[in-house]
């Protein structure tokens, strides 16, 4: 009997691991460790472009992979960001679909939710 329960726990054990979502968003996109799109920092000065941006992001309403907080200086934690014309540490292009993140913009507590 004891030998089945082990059995039992090793195989609950197995599958909650496999199905966590270790240092991920919702859509695997955003590393939440690191706050960062395939090691781009998901923070500091950021231009938008029409075309070829860094990264693709959706505006959403829900479910976001980043809560992003507009700012005017010292775009320095995860989420602040500070639109520039010139000298971005990346750059963004914003889509209607097919988007590397989901954003939404917030007034308070930018960051992963």
């Amino acid at each position: 009997m004891t030998n089945k329960l082990w059995i039992l726990s090793l195989a609950l054990i197995t599958t909650i691991v496999l199905n966590a979502k270790v240092g991920r968003s919702d859509t695997g996109n955003v590393d939440r460790q690191t706050c960062s799109y395939n090691g781009i920092p998901l923070f500091g000065k950021i231009e938008i472009v029409e075309s070829s941006g860094d990264i693709a992001v959706q505006i959403v309403d829900s479910f976001p992979d980043l809560n992003v907080k507009v700012v005017e200086n010292f775009p320095d934690e995860c989420g602040k960001w500070e639109f520039v014309d010139s000298f971005p540490d990346f750059t963004v292009e914003f889509v209607e679909s097919s988007a590397d993140i989901d954003i939404k913009f917030v007034d308070s507590f930018p960051g992963i939710p």
